[in-house]
C-alpha cells in the first residue's frame, strides 16, 4: 500500500493519495480542487486514479472531486448521511456511490469502511482504512476528515454563522458528542489522519503535526477528557473564532458543483499604470499582492493589499466580492500559484493581471501610509482626538485591548465602513501589524486616507505601553 500526505499550507488542508500497488489503483481522500500533484505521483508510482473520497461537504476550499471525475472518470464516494439539506447535487452524470454509516467499498486491495461522525456537519464520515494486501483484517488508521484533529475537534457552528441555518450550532455539538463516543470506542493503536491542520478556521486549536492515534487524542484532546455533556456543548461552542464569509458560498459550491477549470493561466495581462488606473476608475477591484512593507511605502491608489503569504487564501475569502471581476498585482513568476490559490476557493472571475514592478517603474505619484511605534501611538492618542480601530478577531478583542479602541473585524470591515469615524486620524491595529495593514489599504481604497498602522500590533503595545491596557 502507498499512503502519501498533501498538505496546503494556505488553506491549512491535507489531503492524501492512497494507492494499491498490487492492483495499481489510487483513491483520493478530500482532494483539494488543483488536482497537479496527484496526477504527477499517479504518473511516478505507475498508478490510476479511480476514487475520490469525501468526508463531507467542505466550506473552506472547493473539492477536486469533480475535477478528477472529469478528468479520469474517477468514481466519487459521497456521504449519504444527513437529512435533504445536506445531499449532494448534479452528480447523477457521474459514477459515484453515496455512502451511510458502516458501509464498505475497496479500492484494490484497500478496504474502507464509513463512520458516520455527525457534529462538524450532520453529513459527516469517517474512513477506516484497512490493508487486505497483507494479512491484516483489522483498520490500521481512520481518515477522519473535520471531525478530530490533533488536539482538538471540528467546531459545530458553521452551518448557523456562515451558512444561516439557525439554531444549528447546539445540535451540532450534541451530535459531536455523540460521535466522539464511538470514536473512544476505536483501538489505540489506530493512527487519525485529519483533514486540517494549525491555522484552519474549521477548528480553533488545531495541532501543526500531521497525524495522531486515536489512543494519544483520547489522552491529550480536551474534548475527549469531558464526560459531561452540557459542559462539553459550552466549552465547545465557547471562543469559536468568526468563520470566514466566503465558507457559505463554500458549501453551496461543493454541494452543486463549479466550472470546471480548463486552463489555469487564462487571463489578461494589463501593461501599464494607466490600465491599471482605468480598471480602478470603472469600478473594478486590484489587489496587490506585495509585502507589507513593500505596499506602504507606495502603491497605486485605489488597490487593496493582501500579501502574498500564507495567509492570503483566507484574507482573499473575506475580502474579494466573488460577485466582480478581479484583477491582481503580481510578479509574474507567482501568478500560476496566485491563480491556484484564488481558484481553491472559488474565485474563478480574475479577469487580468499586471507585473507590479514594471506598473510602478512608470507611475508618477503613488500613495503611502505610514507606520508608527506603540510610543507614537500612545503620543497621538494622549495629545490629540484619534480614532483607534481594532481589527483582531472577537475573542482577541475581549482578552484585552488598547483603551476607547473601536473594534470591527477585518474581515467585515469592507462592509462596516459607515460605523469607522472618518472624521480623525485613525490608528489602525492587530495583534502584530498584519491585519492591519491590510485593513489601512481598504480604508485608503474607500477614499479614507488620513490613516497610520500600529507597527507590531497589541503585541507590542502590551509590552511597552502596559499601563494603558483595557481589559473588559
Amino acid at each position: 500500500m502507498l499512503l502519501r500526505y498533501f498538505y496546503d499550507e494556505k488553506l491549512a488542508h491535507a489531503s492524501y493519495v492512497v494507492g494499491c500497488q498490487a492492483t495499481g489503483e489510487a483513491a483520493i481522500v478530500d482532494p483539494m480542487r488543483n488536482i497537479a500533484p496527484y496526477i504527477e505521483l499517479a504518473k511516478k508510482e505507475n498508478l490510476k486514479i479511480v476514487g475520490a473520497l469525501e468526508t463531507h461537504i467542505h466550506a473552506d476550499f472547493v473539492s477536486g472531486s469533480r475535477e478528477l471525475a472529469d478528468r479520469f472518470g474517477t468514481k466519487l464516494y459521497l456521504s449519504d448521511e444527513g437529512d435533504q439539506d445536506w445531499k449532494y447535487e448534479n452528480i447523477d452524470h457521474l459514477d459515484h456511490q453515496l455512502l451511510k454509516d458502516g458501509d464498505a467499498f475497496s479500492i484494490g486491495n484497500i478496504v474502507f469502511q464509513t463512520m458516520h461522525t455527525a457534529g462538524h456537519t450532520p453529513e459527516s464520515i469517517s474512513f477506516l482504512l484497512t490493508d487486505r494486501g497483507g494479512s491484516a483484517d483489522k483498520p490500521m488508521g481512520i481518515f477522519s476528515g473535520d471531525f478530530v484533529f490533533v488536539g482538538d475537534i471540528g467546531r459545530p457552528d458553521l452551518l448557523e454563522k456562515a451558512a444561516g441555518i439557525q439554531g444549528t450550532s447546539e445540535s451540532g455539538a450534541k451530535a459531536m458528542y455523540q460521535s466522539l463516543k464511538r470514536f473512544k470506542a476505536l483501538p489505540d493503536y489506530l493512527q487519525v489522519w485529519p483533514a486540517h491542520g494549525a491555522g484552519s478556521a474549521c477548528g480553533k486549536a488545531l495541532g501543526a503535526i500531521p497525524s495522531t492515534t486515536v489512543g494519544y487524542e483520547k489522552q491529550f484532546n480536551w474534548a475527549m477528557r469531558c464526560d459531561n455533556e452540557e459542559s462539553f456543548v459550552q466549552t465547545l461552542l465557547d471562543g469559536q473564532p468568526e468563520p470566514p464569509s466566503y465558507f457559505a458560498i463554500m458549501k453551496q459550491v461543493n454541494k452543486v458543483g463549479i466550472e470546471l477549470i480548463k486552463n489555469l493561466v487564462d487571463v489578461n495581462m494589463l501593461t501599464s499604470v494607466k490600465e491599471v488606473e482605468d480598471i480602478i476608475a470603472a469600478g473594478h477591484q486590484v489587489i496587490d499582492t506585495r509585502k507589507v512593507s513593500q505596499f506602504a511605502a507606495g502603491h497605486i491608489e485605489g488597490t487593496i493589499n493582501i500579501p502574498f503569504n500564507n495567509a492570503f487564501t483566507n484574507w482573499s475569502g473575506w475580502i474579494v466580492d466573488y460577485q466582480r471581476p478581479l484583477y491582481v498585482l503580481v510578479t509574474p513568476t507567482d501568478l500560476d500559484e496566485v491563480l491556484v490559490a484564488l481558484r481553491s476557493i472559488g474565485i474563478d472571475n480574475v479577469a487580468g493581471f499586471a507585473d507590479i514592478e514594471a506598473v510602478l517603474k512608470e507611475a508618477t505619484m503613488l500613495e503611502s501610509y505610514d507606520n508608527i511605534t506603540p510610543s507614537e501611538a500612545k503620543e497621538m492618542i494622549d495629545s490629540s482626538d484619534v480614532y483607534v480601530l481594532d481589527v483582531r478577531n472577537q475573542t482577541e478583542f475581549d482578552a484585552g485591548h488598547i483603551d476607547r479602541a473601536n473594534h470591527v473585524m477585518l474581515g467585515t470591515l469592507r462592509n462596516r465602513l459607515d460605523e469607522v469615524q472618518t472624521d480623525k486620524k485613525i490608528i489602525v491595529q492587530c495583534q502584530a501589524g498584519a491585519r492591519s495593514a491590510i485593513a489601512a489599504s481598504i480604508l485608503q481604497a474607500n477614499g479614507v486616507k488620513n490613516v497610520v498602522n500600529l507597527t507590531g500590533g497589541y503585541s507590542s503595545w502590551r509590552r511597552e505601553i502596559k499601563q494603558d491596557l483595557s481589559i473588559r
